[in-house]
């Protein structure tokens, strides 16, 4: 345990084996929140890790378990770790002091490291580059998109906006946390010096599956924040890819307008200047010419 300002949040659900590989590489404090697990892993946890604080929820909320380990953290900062990740040494003290420096700022990325050899996350590398540049008295380049596995929060600033919102339960429900956190003023930045490990297992999911449930994702966060042309567009695209997403979106409807919330006119226009750089990376890529066999 080496950082007293910083708790570790990791959400699990059946993962026991990848969870006795990650949590001893784990350098602070860390509050293990199981969404309804059977495999028998949150009792083994708590006998192989006493440390380790476990809260075993009665129901599999996803990523809103994110939420009670926030609530029950009891440091101004907190780090998100999947139960295939953890922090590099190091990075974790770095953070505390990079947000201990910058009072407004609400979350850091940090870089991801994929699999035994290191690979570099494609989303590091666009967060990189990303066009909205660096505000000033921040530490790094602005973001408003990140990966869940690989940030540290401000606890006061996630549990102001709400945390993740539990309608939209997993894949992609980083983009809506994101929009609001930017909206109440806080600074998203991505911090290439922090390092994160991921080790994610061969995929083996549904993934028919996560397609409609990212598809329904995006279009309830666009009808919730965007303005209506963007929340129209976006509402063709994803359906054209997954159209049984539209049932999903239609029961929840009511609800999203209820909780509809423009942004602010600054957090839409780095929005569309990052759809703008991701078109035209598309763009570069289908005129790219292809590559010969043999």
């Amino acid at each position: 345990m080496t950082s007293n300002d910083v708790t570790v949040v990791v959400a699990t659900r059946n993962r026991r084996d990848r969870l006795f590989e990650t949590l001893p590489e784990h350098q602070a404090p860390v509050i293990l929140v199981d969404n309804a697990s059977d495999d028998g892993g949150p009792d083994e946890i708590a006998t192989a890790f006493p440390a380790v604080e476990v809260v075993r929820l009665g129901e599999n909320i996803g990523a809103a378990a994110r939420n009670e380990g926030v609530r029950r953290a009891g440091t101004p900062y907190v780090a998100f770790a999947d139960d295939d990740s953890y922090w590099s040494p190091g990075s974790l003290e770095r953070a505390a002091a990079l947000m201990d420096a910058h009072p407004r700022l609400g979350l850091l990325s940090a870089r991801v490291l994929i699999g035994p050899e290191g690979r570099l996350d494609p989303v590091s590398a666009a967060m990189a580059a990303a066009p909205i540049g660096t505000p000033g008295g921040a530490p790094g380049p602005a973001i408003l998109g990140f990966l869940s596995c690989a940030v540290v929060v401000r606890r006061e600033a996630f549990l102001a906006v709400g945390g993740f919102e539990p309608r939209l339960f997993v894949y992609g429900e980083e983009a809506l946390l994101a929009m609001d956190m930017a909206a109440a003023g806080w600074q998203l930045c991505y911090a290439p010096e922090l390092v994160v490990r991921h080790f994610p297992l061969p995929a083996g999911r549904n993934r028919g599956a996560r397609r409609r449930i990212e598809a329904r994702n995006r279009m309830l966060t666009a009808l919730l924040r965007r303005p209506a042309g963007v929340a129209a567009r976006t509402i063709a695209t994803a359906a054209g890819q997954s159209p049984a997403a539209l049932v999903d979106v239609a029961r929840h409807l009511p609800w999203a307008l209820r909780h509809r919330r423009p942004l602010p006119p600054e957090v839409e226009t780095d929005l569309e200047k990052l759809s703008a750089a991701c078109y035209a990376g598309i763009e570069r890529s289908r005129r790219r010419p292809a590559a010969r066999a043999g």
